[in-house]
Formats: C-alpha cells, structure tokens, sequence
C-alpha cells in the first residue's frame, strides 16, 4: 500500500496507511487497546494515541523532574509536519 505525498493532510489517509506510516515510523500497536502505539528511540520513548481529532503523544520522563511532555497534532497538519515533530522528541 503506497502513501499519499508527505504533504497531504492526515485527514485524507484512511485508516490502514496511518498505521502503516506509525509501523515505518518504528512503532508498535498496543495488542488491547489498538488506538495507542509506543515509539523508543535512543534518548526517549512514546506513547501515541489516535484520537478522534488529533494525534497525542506522550514523552514519558521527559519533562522537568521526570514528569511527562503531551503535545497534540491535529489531522489536517500534514504527514511530514507531524512526523518531523514527533520525531523531534521532547
């Protein structure tokens, strides 16, 4: 399955090529609750969650004294912008 051009917006990709691009991403779906995916990389882990309006990640032990870093990313920002973000990191 091909994915739209990193410039179209999240919205227009339907559900499967979402999980596609979070799978090449390196993400893996949580087995119970399939709208949660967790990303570790070298110097931070994730927890993202497809809601309905937007995309939450959630650095875990990130912020000042440990603490948590949420950020939210709305569907109609597009693939590249979303993914640069997140893989940004906290």
């Amino acid at each position: 399955m091909n994915l739209p051009s990193p410039d179209t917006p999240l919205y227009n990709h339907p559900l499967p090529q979402i999980e596609q691009w979070l799978r090449e991403l390196g993400c893996e779906q949580d087995s119970q609750e399939l709208n949660f995916w967790r990303v570790e990389k070298p110097t931070w882990k994730a927890v993202l969650s497809l809601d309905v309006e937007h995309i939450s990640i959630r650095y875990i032990n990130s912020g000042y004294g440990s603490q948590d870093i949420e950020r939210n990313f709305k569907y109609s920002l597009t693939r590249q912008d979303i993914e640069s973000a997140i893989l940004a990191g906290p």
